[in-house]
């Protein structure tokens, strides 16, 4: 079974991230919600606090296949001055493991240095943020290791790529089916 981790800050696009947590889970893959601001309890941007799996410091990140990396303001922010968070998706980028970001957090990748020469995506007015990549307009964008995603309103489709990432076809038509998802 596939295992994931997905960072959360205070200011994150809860939908983003929650809808990725849902969607994995109903495919059977093994995620875990990742706390980096060193409690369990996270603020999203629209005032919705929920808890944690984990936090950050007690993750052994060597048993994860993947990290995915929600949006939302000021959640981007912090993700982007997490230390251990620009060391883990170098880290797993360099080793050909899933690196994820939807929204604005792509910006994360390219500060990061690992959009280098891959095709991406973003929420309209962080282009300049995919430092390095070819920036495409589609809901979402994979591109060997990475999955980039445009926002909220890609949310679905940004799961079902991560889901697609680690299954077959047939187990995303199935999770598809029971989300009653066209």
């Amino acid at each position: 079974m596939s295992r994931l981790g997905i960072f959360f800050a205070d200011g994150c696009e809860e939908i983003e991230g929650l809808s990725v947590v849902d969607i994995c889970r109903r495919a059977k893959l093994d995620i875990k919600t990742i706390s980096i601001m060193g409690k369990p309890e996270v603020t999203g941007s629209h005032d919705i606090t929920f808890k944690t799996d984990t936090v950050f410091e007690d993750v052994d990140f060597e048993e994860l296949e993947g990290v995915i990396l929600p949006g939302g303001m000021p959640g981007t922010l912090h993700l982007g001055e997490h230390e251990g968070v620009n060391r883990i998706i170098r880290k797993f980028a360099e080793e050909g493991k899933l690196v994820a970001a939807i929204c604005a957090a792509p910006s994360v990748l390219g500060a990061a240095g690992i959009l280098e020469g891959k095709k991406a995506v973003c929420h309209t007015g962080f282009e300049e943020k995919l430092v390095g990549a070819k920036v495409s307009s589609d809901n979402v964008m994979t591109d060997g290791n990475i999955i980039t995603s445009r926002g909220m309103g890609t949310a679905f489709d940004f799961g079902l790529a991560i889901v697609k990432y680690f299954a077959y076809d047939d187990v995303v038509e199935d999770v598809k089916t029971h989300m009653i998802y066209k």
